[in-house]
């Protein structure tokens, strides 16, 4: 409702300059709609409120108790606004509206589950100390100022588990949204505004690159979470172990799928495709290097080949197509880049790498998968953040592990298998922050987060709450008495 402005200190503000954003719709290439740029002076500006709402305002020194009302109001008015998703999210970042409603429900549920453990998490704790004198208390206080710095793919999801989490905590946020996909920081500011949460607790810019590392740079901001590039990801922490500030990274991934004897071709091809075309491959925890058996190679590359062939791609809108466009034309052009490069190496092409027929507008590429890759190349080990597949053959179940695991990234992983306890024994072996049978199983209800160059920390789950809180211990005389009248203890 406020493109012009700035969501600060619980007010919407003027910029402090007259720049704006254009955000371009994906499948058309028209300007959707355009929003103003966030500057240094706009950052400090939401810093300052944040860091006046930490030290100074109610709420970090409410009762987790309390704080969970106001996440289940966020939650029950998110599903309110489910019909806004639907609009802008297919439009920023190319996702297929008819998958956007079943897609949200994990949103509001996310402020839900943290809201609950605001029971069944233990902020405070009796200890006994090493002594085994006097009374000691272990105590979860929240960790400060939060910089929340969200990507363009999946917005309202990576919102919605960082700022959760933050604000159960005590901690209050300065969320700084992608330029390409704004729509999701205004729906949350809206709905701060429309619940009353206390002033400064939550703040939303806009900014490119620039402005968003003056967030990073801000002594007073005393931990930042950021979803997005491994490139960016190090320069976050360069700067953050500078200053000895606390940071949780979700990082890029190339995503290993080991395809085991005992399964069908035709089934691991169809799981695969799905996964290739949700968000058209625009997903870190894609399966995007599968190793397979050198003996089945050629059956599964065509068998992907095949399934690729048939995908519809165009309007994300229209409820025949099963993929939609990539989110900007840089994407595009990275994808492309990358097609070129495989090509290069010596990787068979056996479909898509190029724009379908028709469609001349939007930012819209094919399916596409390579057979005969190499690991050592650029195709097997960089991260593109496309619909591109790489098919890799392994000599037998101890090499394709040993592929898998050669990899600068450990984010997620798969095992394709009906062999529950085989599929445990290979995901064991494999070094990465998750490891599904038979497709994508990544789940935030648990934890989700990479080793390696994947990450730092976890998001989701009773895991994502920890980075942001900082363990305090209070070693007593004796146990304290606690007034009837005060904050309610966890």
């Amino acid at each position: 409702m406020t493109p012009g402005k700035f969501y600060i200190d619980g007010k919407w503000v003027d910029p402090s300059t007259s720049h704006r954003i254009e955000v371009i719709e994906a499948a058309t290439e028209e300007l959707y709609f355009s929003v103003a740029e966030a500057e240094e002076a706009d950052i400090a500006r939401a810093v300052e409120a944040a860091r006046r709402a930490f030290d100074e305002g109610p709420w970090p020194r409410m009762s987790p108790g309390r704080r969970a009302e106001y996440l289940r109001a966020i939650a029950a008015a998110m599903e309110e606004r489910v019909n806004d998703v639907v609009q802008f999210w297919p439009r920023e970042s190319g996702v297929l509206a008819r998958v956007v409603p079943s897609a949200m429900e994990e949103v509001p549920a996310a402020f839900d589950y943290y809201a609950d453990l605001a029971d069944g998490y233990p902020f405070e704790q009796e200890v006994a100390t090493s002594s085994g004198e006097g009374f000691g208390l272990l105590v979860g206080e929240p960790v400060g100022v939060v910089g929340a710095i969200i990507p363009w793919n999946t917005p309202i999801h990576l919102l919605a588990y960082k700022l959760a989490p933050a604000l159960l905590a005590g901690c209050t946020v300065v969320v700084k949204v992608s330029p390409e996909a704004p729509s999701a920081g205004y729906l949350i500011a809206e709905i701060a505004e429309a619940i009353g949460l206390p002033p400064g607790v939550v703040n939303v810019l806009t900014a490119d690159r620039g402005a968003s590392e003056a967030l990073v740079n801000d002594h007073r901001v005393d931990k930042i979470t950021f979803t997005g590039s491994t490139a960016v990801g190090k320069r976050i922490a360069g700067i953050m172990g500078e200053r000895i500030g606390r940071y949780t990274l979700e990082l890029g991934g190339k995503s290993a799928a080991v395809i085991l004897g005992d399964m069908e071709i035709a089934e691991v091809a169809d799981r695969l495709t799905g996964g290739t075309c949700f968000l058209t491959g625009q997903i870190c925890a894609s399966m995007t290097r599968i190793i397979v058996p050198r003996h089945r190679h050629d059956e599964l590359v065509e068998a992907l080949a095949d399934r690729y062939s048939r995908v519809l791609v165009g309007d994300p809108f229209d409820s025949s197509v099963g993929m939609g466009p990539l989110a900007s034309r840089r994407q595009r052009d990275v994808v492309e880049s990358y097609v070129r490069i495989g090509k290069e190496e010596g990787a068979t092409l056996a479909f898509g790498g190029g724009r379908p027929k028709g469609l001349d507008r939007g930012w819209f590429i094919e399916p596409t998968v390579f057979g005969n890759v190499d690991n050592s190349s650029r195709l097997a080990r960089e991260e593109i953040f496309g619909p591109v597949t790489s098919v890799i053959a392994a000599a037998d179940e101890d090499d394709a592990i040993r592929i898998a695991n050669d990899s600068v990234f450990g984010l997620n992983a798969a095992v394709f298998t009906h062999d529950a306890t085989r599929a445990r024994e290979v995901a064991r072996r494999l070094r990465t922050g998750t490891v599904g049978q038979n497709g994508n199983r990544a789940d935030f209800g648990i934890g989700f987060g990479g080793f390696k160059q994947s990450g730092v920390g976890r998001e989701g789950g009773v895991a994502g709450l920890l980075p942001y809180l900082e363990n305090k211990t209070i070693v007593l005389d004796e146990k304290p008495r606690y007034d009837s009248g005060e904050n309610e203890r966890a």
